[in-house]
């Protein structure tokens, strides 16, 4: 038989974090094929169309980046209220996205919203459910 040792819950919300950051990008890389897309890029005509804008997206999407190593570090109680505030935060939004996101082209982009709408569920799920203390 196979050891299958018991996983630490701040290990699992380090790997749920870094899943969700993963899909986030791939969803972002991949937008880049899909049609007229580059060309808004180079004309500016786009969501991300001004230095404002961009440093707010830049802050949103850092989230998840920095909750994987806070996840790992914080103390047990600051590190379950931020991964149920962030993590149903990014839950509602992927859900949002996904909703809206219907055009033939963005099937892939309803696909990693669906998905990372699971993890970030799940993300709030464990975190809910963190282990107390055996005294």
């Amino acid at each position: 038989m196979l050891e299958n040792p018991k996983v630490n819950i701040k290990i699992k919300l380090a790997a749920l974090w870094a899943s969700a950051t993963f899909c986030y990008l791939y969803g972002d890389y991949f937008e880049l094929y899909t049609p007229d897309k580059v060309n808004s890029l180079i004309t500016g005509d786009n969501n991300l169309h001004s230095p404002t804008i961009l440093l707010i997206a830049s802050m949103i999407l850092a989230i998840p980046s920095l909750m994987v190593a806070a996840s790992i570090f914080l103390k047990p109680k600051i590190n379950r209220i931020l991964n149920i505030v962030f993590g149903t935060l990014f839950t509602l939004m992927m859900v949002y996205i996904g909703i809206i996101s219907t055009n033939e082209w963005y099937l892939f982009y309803v696909f990693l919203a669906f998905l990372e709408s699971v993890i970030t569920a799940l993300i709030v799920w464990f975190a809910y459910k963190w282990p107390k203390e055996n005294n």
